[in-house]
């Protein structure tokens, strides 16, 4: 037997429509904000996430699928969607047509690191991106957004953790200090933080490992430095959480591990989901569109993980998904009848009703059960004395109530369904 690949997970018909309401859900409210949705392929030259997401990260260092095709050209699958919508931003010059773009996507990404609880190799993340404005509003605007689509989620382990890593120029500096710091215990640091010192000094803080925990537990903090045209900044955006009674936290040791955040950086997370506890981050990268070829365009955004949401709505029991259900299942009382059912079907699924039928010419009674199954509303029944003088009999299948109608009047079980 050939088995999917580990890291990887169907979405079988009994889970989809759990998807389906968190999409509906997340279009919802990134509509309301007037974000329009943007689809960007599943893959990308390689050098795109080399330059926008940092070749010092792990998911470049470690986790993207890279291949090279047929015409030697290295591509990558996309591991997650900021570099894309950026690429797709320049590429088709959207500053020229409109001077703020407020986008958002659903998509599947692809990273290859150890799969666990709510992480897959292939996963799914939706989010948003505005380009064109450094107003702290709209990285505020980005967390309320969030914080929305989980509350009509009906989540309630949630916190909201917020940071400020400033502008270049004072991150630049702070980094001097830590270095500083970390120098008197760089014998002592676990051999990837070791790594890091080099590479991207900031993430020793996400390190879960005691030993780093514990020498970063006195490191001197990034907002203790920043600048004051970084401090006001960050300010407003607090105010306008605030404002708009989105309950939070300052967490200072909160860095995410991209290269492109300058200001705002943050997280939701949940209790409900295990030790992956981040629903989703994001933040301000305003040297990202440079970086990639375009122009001095500032940006922010956030990306939230669709499987760990819907593990936390799981383990919340927060899920209010009315079971599926079909209008109507048409039961051929007699063998010969099942292309009068079939027909019949069709002109009614046409006019707007979810219909089934049975294809592998059942007894009546298994064909009860199979309506029973499909949750059906109603049961029409062919055949019998009913067919011999034009008629058929409708059952409701809730109350047990049975009318007959006549084999010509369509409308009639039109009416009859749609009002029930």
């Amino acid at each position: 037997m050939i088995k999917a690949i580990t890291g990887t997970k169907d979405i079988l018909p009994a889970d989809i429509s759990k998807w389906h309401y968190l999409e509906k859900i997340v279009s919802g409210v990134f509509s309301h904000f007037n974000y329009k949705e943007i689809r960007t392929p599943v893959f990308e030259e390689t050098s795109l996430f080399a330059r926008g997401i940092g070749e010092a990260t792990d998911i470049v260092s470690k986790e993207m699928y890279t291949f090279l095709d047929r015409s030697g050209t290295s591509v990558t699958l996309k591991p997650e969607m900021t570099a894309g919508v950026v690429r797709a931003f320049i590429e088709h010059s959207l500053d020229k047509k409109q001077s703020v773009n407020k986008l958002y996507y659903i998509s599947p990404m692809f990273r290859q690191e150890r799969p666990q609880a709510g992480r897959f190799r292939q996963f799914h993340q939706f989010g948003a991106e505005a380009l064109g404005s450094n107003d702290p509003m709209l990285d505020a605007e980005m967390i309320i957004m969030a914080y929305d689509i989980f509350k009509k989620l009906e989540l309630k382990n949630l916190i909201v953790k917020i940071n400020s890593l400033g502008i270049p120029e004072s991150r630049e500096k702070y980094k001097l200090i830590l270095r500083n710091y970390l120098e008197k215990y760089f014998d002592k640091l676990t051999p990837e933080s070791k790594k890091r010192f080099d590479t991207n000094i900031l993430r020793i803080f996400d390190s879960k490992e005691e030993a780093d925990q514990k020498i970063m537990e006195n490191a001197p903090l990034l907002i203790e430095h920043l600048d004051s045209e970084s401090l006001e900044h960050f300010e407003k955006v607090k105010q306008s959480l605030l404002d708009a009674q989105i309950p939070f936290e300052v967490d200072p040791k909160l860095v995410r591990g991209l290269d492109y955040y300058s200001h705002t950086t943050f997280e939701v997370v949940s209790g409900s989901v295990g030790a992956q506890s981040s629903l989703c981050g994001g933040g301000r990268y305003n040297m990202l569109v440079k970086e990639l070829g375009g122009g001095d365009v500032p940006g922010v955004g956030f990306a939230a993980g669709m499987e760990r949401i819907l593990l936390a709505c799981e383990n919340e029991n927060s899920l209010n998904i009315p079971d599926d259900k079909i209008d109507l299942y048409i039961v051929a009382i007699e063998k010969n009848l099942g292309s009068n059912a079939f027909s019949l079907s069709v002109n009614l699924r046409r006019e707007g009703l979810i219909v089934e039928c049975d294809y592998l010419s059942r007894s009546v009674k298994a064909q009860m059960r199979e309506a029973n199954k499909f949750n059906a509303r109603f049961v029409l029944m062919i055949g019998g004395d009913e067919f011999q003088k034009g008629e058929y009999v409708l059952k409701n299948m809730s109350n047990g109530e049975q009318i007959t109608l006549s084999l010509n009047d369509l409308g009639q079980i039109l009416s009859k369904i749609k009002v029930s």
